[in-house]
């Protein structure tokens, strides 16, 4: 009986030996994972007391010390001699300078790796482990700075030359893991889907790499698109904004996927966006609806010269929720995209370039209808912008007043060059020429008499 019971024990040991070996390894939580890294510092910084380690940080500080030295001496030298070099390309001088900024870190690096190998040569490789760290850390560092200064945008490379700095820290320190699962243990849990620190940070560096490529697609799409002379101007921008959506639309999705986040959650997201855009983001939709319309149906285009109430402008880009119209002033006018569907909008080039101008004038009673006609017209004529193939007209168009009065209509071909000034131009040439036949432009004269009562002389009786 003992020796049965003793076998069922054993049974029921190796069972649950199995079930434990069989179970999903479960994850330490935070607090471990954090004192086992407070123990691995502790534990580097209590051995930095030896005697060798204290020899390898007072190397380190020394070599330091002469790299700034070194740097201190030569950057002078450097500066004038790129200052010295002229014509040379852009590239060649923005990489000149990154190398005079790093000069301290570069002198750094080209006296360490030497000072290692010697050591590995005459000691111990423990007795140079601590340069070694220090050494590919620099090395490392160097060379991100001088990958990262090919992005162009300032705050992207900044933020890519940090991040790729503190996992390559991390990884020479062989401390990556234990911080993973620090940052994998901060999380939140909603329902089936899990989100933690450490998946963030996934889908952000993911979506980053993608945006930057979607990005770079984009302008190289672009720039074959807007080569091609057969595409109208609108169409080109519709085809531009809908390969930058889709783009970058892929990109955020494909990397949210890329990292294990459950899509389907974001229906519930949508939903919710759908309320918001039924209340609170009426005009923005509207806009951007207004804005792919005006696209499709190409009543304006970017050149066109168009007036919108009392803005009078040419067309500078269409964007997704207005429209950028620069004055003859100088001003900027972003028009929201509705305003252009619901409003009365003068396109002055929308067809083509002519536009046709009108101004008015009157001459005196005296001077003959037939010179006065004949002599405005080719006035206008000899006016530089007045198109001679669509020949200048001028008809009386009634008895004034004071004069019989005109108007002079001629056509010009750049709307662009404004309107003002060609009018303005054109009564110039009227006065110059009417001065010269002698014509006069009467203006208005008024006689006013004073009529008072008559004074009765009134006698006094005796």
């Amino acid at each position: 009986m003992e020796q049965e019971e003793v076998s069922a024990a054993e049974e029921v040991a190796q069972a649950a030996a199995a079930e434990t070996a069989d179970a999903p390894e479960v994850p330490q939580d935070a607090q471990e994972i954090a004192l086992s890294l407070w123990e691995q510092l502790h534990d580097f910084g209590t051995g930095l007391l030896r005697p060798w380690n204290a020899y390898q940080v007072g190397i380190a500080l020394a070599l330091f010390l002469l790299a700034w030295g070194l740097a201190r001496l030569l950057a002078p030298r450097l500066h004038n001699w790129m200052r010295s070099r002229e014509g040379w390309p852009k590239w060649r001088m923005r990489f000149l300078v990154l190398l005079h900024r790093r000069l301290r870190l570069i002198f750094f690096v080209l006296l360490i790796w030497p000072t290692v190998w010697v050591m590995q040569e005459l000691t111990w490789p423990s007795r140079s482990y601590l340069l070694g760290i220090l050494a590919s850390l620099a090395l490392a560092w160097l060379l991100i700075a001088v990958i990262t200064r090919f992005i162009a945008n300032g705050f992207i490379r900044t933020i890519v030359r940090y991040v790729c700095w503190i996992w390559v820290t991390l990884s020479i320190l062989g401390i990556t893991e234990d911080v993973q699962h620090l940052l994998d243990s901060a999380a939140v849990e909603m329902g089936e889907m899990r989100l933690s620190v450490w998946i963030v940070l996934q889908a952000i560096a993911v979506i980053g790499v993608l945006m930057f490529a979607a990005r770079f697609v984009s302008q190289t799409t672009t720039a074959q698109i807007r080569k091609n002379d057969e595409i109208s101007p609108s169409m080109q921008v519709l085809a531009v904004k809908f390969i930058q959506v889709m783009l970058f639309g892929a990109a955020f999705f494909i990397g949210l996927k890329a990292v294990g986040v459950d899509l389907t959650g974001l229906a519930v997201l949508s939903g919710a966006i759908g309320v918001g855009l039924g209340f609170g983001l009426q005009k923005v939709v509207s806009n951007l609806v207004s804005g792919v319309i005006i696209l499709l149906d190409k009543s304006i285009k970017p050149g066109d010269v168009i007036s919108l109430g009392d803005t009078f402008g040419w067309i500078n880009s269409l964007g997704a929720r207005y429209v950028s119209i620069t004055t003859r002033d100088g001003r900027e006018y972003l028009i929201p995209n509705e305003d252009l569907i619901t409003g009365q909008v003068v396109n002055w080039s929308h067809s083509n370039d002519f536009v046709r101008l009108d101004i008015f004038f009157g001459t005196a009673y005296s001077d003959d209808p037939h010179a006065v006609r004949r002599i405005a017209i080719e006035a206008a004529k000899s006016v530089d912008r007045v198109l001679s193939m669509k020949s200048p007209v001028c008809h009386i168009v009634g008895f004034g007043d004071s004069s019989v009065d005109y108007i002079l209509r001629f056509w010009i071909s750049d709307p662009t060059g404004g309107l003002t000034n060609i009018r303005g131009n054109v009564y110039l040439a009227l006065w110059d020429a009417f001065q010269a036949a002698n014509i006069s432009i009467p203006f208005p004269q008024r006689e006013v008499r004073m009529l008072g009562d008559q004074e009765h002389a009134v006698t006094a009786p005796d």
